[in-house]
């Protein structure tokens, strides 16, 4: 019979570490990941919002009969009911990349449509810099949360949004 060996644990333990580090790896790799997929989400987010931001200017500037109006529903954006011809100031109503649905929050002033804003309560990442058709909430100032930034018009403070 032969003798067992001492060092026969040590492979054992040796693969222990070796299982641990890769973990340890794979979960700062994951957070890597969820912080480049948000940030993703995010420069998704402000365009489809520039999108609704230029969609509202120009369902107010092309008003018939000048007298300037945002919509009251974000399907006007879709086909302009006011026009006798198709007008589309959008061509589909965009999934809010935040909360994955098409449930925007819709800022209105005498009834019109003047801001959308994601449902999102989560925390944005980034806070400075924002692009000038984003605007912050007034009882939002700080903006650390999605929900915060208006998507509007940059002609959008003449009705009453502050910057």
């Amino acid at each position: 019979m032969k003798k067992a060996s001492r060092q026969g644990g040590a492979t054992y333990l040796l693969m222990l570490f070796a299982v641990a580090a890769l973990g340890l790896g794979l979960a700062g790799f994951g957070t890597v990941w969820s912080t480049a997929a948000q940030r993703e989400r995010e420069a998704e987010l402000l365009f489809i919002g520039g999108e609704f931001a230029r969609a509202l200017a120009s369902y107010r500037a092309l008003s018939p009969g000048g007298a300037a109006a945002y919509p009251q529903h974000l399907e006007d954006l879709l086909l302009d009911p006011r026009q006798p011809f198709v007008r589309r100031h959008l061509r589909r109503l965009y999934l809010d990349p935040m909360t994955g649905a098409a449930d925007w929050q819709v800022d209105r002033v005498d009834g019109q449509i003047v801001a959308v804003r994601s449902r999102s309560t989560r925390q944005a990442r980034r806070r400075a810099a924002l692009p000038p058709w984003v605007s912050i909430a007034a009882e939002h100032a700080d903006a650390t949360r999605y929900c915060d930034w208006q998507m509007r018009p940059q002609d959008a403070a003449a009705v009453g949004l502050a910057r």
